[in-house]
């Protein structure tokens, strides 16, 4: 091995700079400084915690480039402190869903043994019961799957034939509906159907109000498992099936299946990736037993649910897109 191969096991082990971002995001020491509280007893004050063990957070992390100290106890806002003041980061928080992330990890060695999540095992429950029986942590992971978590959803993705015979799409699983919207947006000519958990469907209709869609939409409250609403054109699965081991995955779509025919399609974004493409561990993985597969791998799936795959392509717009019809 090279010099520039060399691994630093140290830096890699880090558990000290996660856990005090995660502790400065959560006590929004960020906010508190940019509204000019600079000193840390005032710091410390406006956070409710202990000064000592405050001070020697910052500093640290001011060694580490997040913050400057500009003197003993004094501490600013520099460019890498600045992002903590993002909406969009609000997932650090360990009093959300990002601590429930963060938590989760500790239960890797479960996951790696048994190929099973042990989210259970710390929070009493399994992820989704989880959410809803906490529905304001249910709420923190709907806001990062969302907009606030994933930027604006792109709807530039292509199907077989064009989207000239589509007039009617359910997104399954489609969260607050921001993907739906977007889509619904960009092709004036089709209407849209959002099915999942009343929970989180109860939160859409802001967002569909500032799309200008609302007249072309409906939303269904309940869950993927059961019947969907059948006859549409195109049965979308964003970013749901990474969430599921096998025999879930099947069953979803199975239910996509069953509702497309005899002549609708499934499109499937996210969670499949082409034959031989690297595969890394994600958090999906150890909350909740989920997989990201390969286009074979899938296939074998998709066949159990009585559906067959008409193409799956890297597309221009970064989308690694599938598409199935009923067979």
């Amino acid at each position: 091995m090279t010099k520039h191969e060399s691994v630093d096991l140290e830096a890699l082990s880090d558990l000290c700079t996660p856990w005090c971002i995660h502790v400065v995001a959560t006590l929004r020491i960020a906010d508190h400084i940019s509204a000019g509280a600079n000193e840390i007893n005032d710091l410390a004050a406006s956070a409710g915690c202990d000064t000592y063990a405050l001070h020697r957070v910052l500093t640290y992390l001011a060694t580490k480039g997040l913050f400057q100290e500009m003197a003993p106890g004094r501490f600013v806002l520099n460019e890498a402190a600045r992002g903590l003041l993002d909406p969009s980061q609000r997932f650090l928080d360990l009093t959300g869903i990002g601590g429930r992330l963060a938590h989760a990890w500790g239960t890797l060695l479960s996951y790696v043994q048994t190929g099973r999540p042990a989210y259970e095992e710390i929070f009493g429950l399994p992820f989704w019961d989880d959410l809803g029986a906490n529905p304001d942590i249910a709420a923190s992971f709907d806001d990062l799957i969302g907009p606030g978590g994933h930027g604006t959803p792109s709807p530039e993705f292509q199907i077989t034939g064009g989207w000239e015979s589509v007039r009617t799409i359910v997104d399954v699983g489609g969260g607050t509906g921001a993907m739906l919207a977007q889509i619904l947006r960009a092709r004036r000519g089709i209407h849209g159907i959002l099915v999942d958990l009343p929970r989180t469907v109860a939160r859409s209709h802001e967002i569909f109000r500032a799309a200008g869609v609302t007249e072309r939409v409906k939303v269904v409250g309940q869950s993927f498992f059961d019947p969907l609403p059948p006859g549409a054109d195109l049965y979308l699965l964003k970013s749901v099936l990474n969430d599921w081991p096998d025999r879930e995955a099947r069953a979803i779509l199975s239910r996509c299946s069953e509702a497309a025919r005899p002549n609708g399609r499934v499109v499937i974004l996210g969670g499949v990736s082409r034959d031989g493409a690297p595969r890394p561990l994600v958090i999906e993985m150890v909350l909740l037993g989920g997989k990201q597969r390969s286009v074979s791998e899938f296939r074998e799936v998709a066949q159990r649910a009585r559906l067959e795959v008409l193409m799956a392509e890297q597309q221009p717009s970064g989308h690694f897109v599938v598409e199935c019809r009923p067979s």
